[in-house]
């Protein structure tokens, strides 16, 4: 690929991350991001085959921009114990929601992505393998819970994903009469890690 055309893939995939940010997953047509990249209805299927090939590589970026996000607030153990860093990585999931509510969008529509020869594994599943190792560390202090710990960061997760949508929604908010999305966090780690330590 000459340099020429990494820049176009590079620009097509930048309009849209912009488009789906500002508009959301709606807004993604092949058509829109052409004509935002300034470049024919045609030129994007020269570097992307399919439409979701497309939008597989803009979800990409969203998994990628989590996972610094969830590196910078819970990585390394010298940020306090398992579960500190636990509250740190679901406070940064569900923060990555609000701000970036049609990137979350996309990024785990796997009705619209291919994962398959895309990159969207290598850098999803290391992000979830992150949730595990945390669980797994954090529950012997719990006295665990009978399951093992890649099936309770399973349950974690999709606990988090419905606290970070339902918030996002405003649902949970008038549901729960929480002024913040904290103690519904604390609740989730309690439910699968158990509660903190005094």
């Amino acid at each position: 690929m000459s340099e020429q055309d990494s820049g176009l893939r590079a620009r097509l995939v930048d309009v849209g991350v912009d488009l789906v940010e500002a508009e959301g997953v709606q807004a993604l047509t092949l058509r829109e991001i052409a004509r935002r990249a300034g470049v024919s209805h045609g030129a994007p299927r020269r570097h992307f085959p399919t439409h979701v090939a497309l939008l597989s590589a803009i979800a990409r970026r969203g998994f990628t921009d989590l996972a610094a996000e969830v590196e910078r607030a819970a990585g390394g153990k010298g940020r306090g114990d398992a579960r500190a860093r636990l509250k740190a990585l679901s406070r940064a999931y569900v923060g990555f929601a609000g701000a970036h509510r049609g990137m979350f969008e996309l990024m785990f529509r796997h009705d619209l992505l291919e994962s398959e020869g895309l990159g969207l594994r290598e850098t999803s599943l290391p992000l979830f393998d992150v949730l595990v190792g945390l669980v797994a560390e954090a529950r012997p202090q719990a006295g665990g819970h009978g399951v093992g710990p890649r099936v309770a960061a399973g349950a974690l997760w999709a606990n988090l994903h419905g606290i970070a949508q339902l918030w996002v929604w405003g649902s949970l908010a008038l549901a729960s009469g929480a002024a913040d999305v904290e103690p519904l966090i604390d609740a989730a780690l309690d439910a699968h890690v158990g509660p903190a330590r005094p």
